[in-house]
């Protein structure tokens, strides 16, 4: 009657091993896609930025354009 009892829990024991290495597998992967995800983030705030940089400079330059016209160059 021992017997079954300790192959049970052996079996047991050895599941909880297994399954202890999966969700620190599992958590590794989490932490890696987070990053990921957290650098995704800072390139589109640097698209951002660049794309109203861009319309500065768009403004810039019709501004200077329109100058240019006055001048009748």
């Amino acid at each position: 009657m021992t017997e079954p009892l300790v192959d049970r829990l052996e079996e047991l024991e050895k599941a909880v091993r297994r399954a202890a290495e999966v969700i620190a597998t599992l958590r590794k992967e989490r932490d890696t896609l987070a990053s990921r995800l957290g650098a995704g983030d800072g390139d589109r705030a640097e698209l951002g930025r660049l794309r109203q940089e861009r319309k500065e400079m768009l403004g810039q330059v019709n501004a200077m354009l329109r100058e240019m016209e006055k001048l009748d160059l």
